[in-house]
């Protein structure tokens, strides 16, 4: 069994990989920005360089998930200084512990890399392929650690995985404004607030439960330098969620305004993710018409006691 850190560990994606990590029987350490009083946790900023010294010489790390980011598009346009900040000197400096410490490096990246490609499926060597423009700081800022990991590959001979992630969404995200879109609409719709929905655009969607343990299978199956998207099989339309939503809690679209376009977002998302059936056993079979009311129900269990 491998000794195990994970970055941004108190996050919606952090808490279940990390259970989901120790009941494998690994050695799992944590670092987020919240104190806890966790055994194996180290509070540290990852922008930090010094405050990671706590967490990289108190230990050797077979492996190292680095999910601590800034999150969202919106977020990323509000608070454009603490996005990049977080996400381009943070993961600098996991990069150069990385040089230092020898561990593997297995980084979150984000679908949003893809920014503006008209594509029908998008392959994970598209944009070594063709000139992207990312349309918002938060993408830019994932592709720039892209840049960053290839680079650092190159110069140190880091081993590390990308992983592209698509839409994950499920119980354990607390709602706050700058949440993902499933989040959004279910917290808003439960509670009768008005919410946009832009028609004609569509995404695929991927339960928790079906990401978690494909998440988990990438320090057991790792191949240094390659990259995978990390998505679920159903695509659907943003409206078409909405609906599932609506529907579940017996309500009318009446407080729903569509729109006709989003200026800084993409319209169809779709990823190609043969690599990761292949190499992890990805095999995503949640339909949103399953997932959803979990989530609601979940939401109802937090929000509404």
């Amino acid at each position: 069994m491998a000794r195990i850190l994970v970055t941004g560990s108190k996050g919606t994606l952090g808490i279940p990989l990390v259970n989901e990590l120790e009941k494998r029987g690994h050695e799992v350490w944590q670092c987020d920005l919240q104190h806890h009083r966790d055994e194996n946790y180290i509070r540290a900023d990852t922008s930090s360089y010094r405050q990671l010294e706590r967490v990289f010489e108190a230990n050797r790390y077979d492996y190292v998930y680095h999910l601590a980011a800034e999150f969202g598009r919106v977020n990323g346009e509000e608070y454009y200084d603490t996005l990049w900040q977080t996400n381009v000197i943070g993961t600098r400096n996991i990069l150069q512990w990385q040089e230092k410490k020898k561990f593997r490096l297995i980084f979150a990246s984000s679908s949003e890399i893809y920014g503006d490609k008209p594509v029908n499926i998008l392959s994970e060597d598209l944009p070594m392929n063709e000139s992207i423009i990312q349309h918002n700081d938060y993408a830019v800022t994932k592709w720039v650690n892209e840049i960053q990991i290839m680079n650092l590959e190159k110069r140190f001979g880091n081993e590390v995985v990308r992983l592209r992630l698509f839409n994950a969404y499920g119980p354990g995200e607390y709602y706050h404004k700058y949440r993902s879109v499933v989040c959004l609409f279910c917290y808003r719709a439960l509670f009768d607030l008005p919410y946009q929905v832009y028609k004609g655009y569509h995404r695929v969607f991927m339960y928790i439960d079906d990401f978690i343990p494909t998440f988990a299978n990438v320090c057991e199956h790792f191949v240094p330098g390659e990259v995978y998207n990390i998505g679920g099989v159903e695509y659907r339309s943003v409206k078409d969620l909405s609906d599932i939503i609506l529907k579940h809690l017996g309500k009318t679209d009446k407080l729903v305004e569509y729109l006709p376009e989003d200026k800084h977002n993409v319209m169809n998302k779709r990823p190609a993710i043969e690599k990761a059936k292949k190499d992890f056993g990805h095999n995503p079979k949640i339909t949103l018409e399953q997932g959803v009311p979990e989530t609601i129900e979940w939401m109802k269990g937090i929000y509404l006691k």
